[in-house]
């Protein structure tokens, strides 16, 4: 039997709430920001973008879990962030450039979005500034997020950098298969293999 379509007013409240969170709104603002939405859903490894093709919207997940990632000259995949509810989603530079996305990003469960176009976000920038403020706020969290991952990758052994990652997102491994943990991570999935098993036996004694 298949399941109940979301109520879009519910959906339209989650991304309300998370919006207010950060910034204020009047009644009349939130009406406009909703008007300008799209609601998107996706089966699980349907692309919302893909590589090589122009990313022309901003995303944010209400309910799901997607996984960008690149895919190299030889066919190899390497995994450079993951979405799951309340986070956003996009490949920033194509969208922003609006040149070729470098990325591919792939829904990995069921999921329903909320998007809002290029032209409609500059728009929305003009007819309520306080979104500058809130995109800001997104950019910079963004930012530093990117950083710490960076740091991570210098500082720490690749069995720190999964502690660190698995205490962060302690649901992350039933969401986002060993293979692509490993590929975020950095290493192969034979050697977060051994990681998981000597954890396991640490956890045992």
């Amino acid at each position: 039997m298949p399941q109940p379509l979301e109520n879009e007013s519910e959906l339209f409240r989650m991304i309300l709430d998370h919006v207010l969170r950060r910034i204020d709104l009047t009644e009349a603002e939130q009406a406009h920001f909703v008007s300008v939405l799209k609601i998107r859903r996706l089966l699980p490894r349907q692309y919302l973008v893909q590589q090589g093709e122009v990313c022309k919207y901003e995303s944010y997940v209400c309910k799901g879990f997607l996984r960008s990632f690149y895919v190299d000259e030889k066919g190899n995949e390497h995994t450079l962030h993951f979405a799951m509810e309340d986070w956003w989603i996009s490949d920033s530079m194509s969208l922003h450039l609006q040149v070729p996305a470098t990325r591919n990003i792939v829904a990995l469960e069921a999921s329903t979005l909320i998007q809002i176009e290029k032209t409609a976000l500059e728009q929305l920038y003009l007819d309520v500034p306080a979104f500058e403020r809130f995109w800001r706020i997104m950019e910079q969290k963004a930012a530093i997020a990117q950083d710490q991952r960076i740091l991570n990758a210098i500082s720490m052994t690749g069995a720190e950098r999964y502690e660190a990652l698995i205490a962060k997102y302690p649901t992350l491994e039933q969401r986002l298969p060993q293979r692509h943990i490993a590929s975020y991570l950095g290493i192969t999935p034979v050697f977060l293999s051994q990681i998981r098993k000597n954890r396991s036996g640490i956890k045992e004694v």
